[in-house]
């Protein structure tokens, strides 16, 4: 059978690409598809180094550093490939992907990430922190955007099977498109988070600084905790707010390289995390080193979490996104901590690997081809 793997842009390597390393682990010999291809060539082994197949979109004006500019024609793209020659198309989607056009004869399925977060329930937030709020530039996008979700919406039913990335992103799903969906946990590469039991003084968060991962919160929450020491990895657009929150017992790292991010991981008391994500490989990642997450309670890390309520607790939750609950949160945990076992952080953590993620995929795949057959 011919499988044709779309994907919606290829410029980075980061978690959506991760699960599209391991569908072509699945299907070596798919032909690719995307909107746009400007990996680095440091970047394409995740690809199997295929040749990609663009749209016309990877030709216009600045594309290669401004593609999502062009978003408004990334609909018109996307059903520009031609794929009438394949049995199976697979897309992994968080944007465009799922939009293309295929027949009656050809079986679609769909790796959600999400549906078009900033053209749907996350549009406000998108519009403020982008400074579209208002003005006439706020009310093209807005049109813009309603142009978008139409599009997205009538595009669901081309596609014969949903699969979502948590039963979070499940419940978008079907809020957006009415689709039943159901879940593959995206593979983490839990093996490579070294299981660690010797734990320092510290705790650590992580990430890229934008706003909705909420850095500048975090550290605002340590600044009224001066007696506990935070350790923060990552750069990013937020980094200079985050510093002027930053007190004696906040130490700012900027980026690191892997092998600082792991010592770090697996020697820190615990893992902080504040956004609300849809899946967030980060939380998963610490439980690997054995080190208990302290999260947000909301969004997927309830799903990769085991609050303090379960059995075989590997964490606890806070009920808002703000620096009082977060205080809270620490506390809690540490008058819990003694009771969570880092083995069952680690073993917690092992549901998540990439070799789970293959095997379901490549059942759920398999079993939807016999169906049709």
């Amino acid at each position: 059978m011919r499988v044709a793997i779309i994907h919606d842009w290829l410029v980075t390597y980061a978690g959506a690409e991760k699960v599209l390393e391991e569908i072509l682990k699945i299907f070596p010999e798919a032909d690719l598809f995307s909107t746009v291809d400007f990996l680095p060539e440091d970047k394409r082994f995740f690809i199997l180094n295929k040749e990609v197949n663009t749209t016309f979109i990877q030709k216009l004006p600045l594309a290669n550093k401004k593609y999502r500019i062009y978003l408004p024609f990334m609909p018109l793209a996307i059903e520009q490939l031609d794929l009438s020659s394949y049995d199976v198309i697979i897309s992994s989607s968080h944007a465009v992907a799922k939009g293309v056009i295929t027949g009656p004869n050809q079986l679609h399925i769909s790796y959600v990430h999400s549906p078009i977060r900033y053209a749907w329930d996350l549009q406000h937030q998108y519009l403020k922190e982008s400074g579209l709020n208002k003005g006439i530039k706020g009310w093209a996008t807005r049109y813009m955007l309603q142009k978008v979700r139409d599009w997205d919406y009538r595009t669901a039913n081309g596609v014969d099977y949903f699969l979502s990335n948590s039963d979070f992103i499940g419940k978008r799903i079907w809020k957006v498109y009415r689709r039943e969906s159901e879940t593959i946990y995206p593979p983490v590469d839990v093996l490579s988070f070294n299981f660690h039991q010797q734990k320092e003084d510290f705790y650590l968060t992580a990430s890229r600084m934008v706003p909705y991962k909420k850095i500048d919160m975090i550290v605002e929450a340590f600044a009224k905790m001066q007696d506990k020491k935070l350790v923060v990895i990552g750069d990013g657009p937020d980094f200079d707010k985050v510093k002027s929150k930053a007190t004696s017992n906040v130490q700012l790292l900027g980026y690191q390289s892997f092998e600082s991010l792991l010592s770090h991981m697996q020697k820190a008391k615990a893992f902080i995390f504040a956004a609300e994500e849809d899946f967030g490989i980060a939380p998963v990642e610490a439980q690997a080193c054995g080190t208990p997450v302290i999260a947000y309670g909301k969004g997927g890390a309830l799903e990769t979490v085991i609050g303090d309520s379960g059995e075989k607790c590997t964490g606890v939750f806070f009920k808002e996104q703000t620096v009082e609950s977060l205080i809270d949160g620490v506390r809690r945990f540490e008058d819990i901590s003694h009771q969570i076992k880092f083995e069952d952080c680690r073993d917690n953590a092992l549901r998540f690997s990439s070799e789970r993620f293959r095997k379901e995929f490549e059942s759920f795949v398999s079993e939807k081809i016999k169906e049709r057959n």
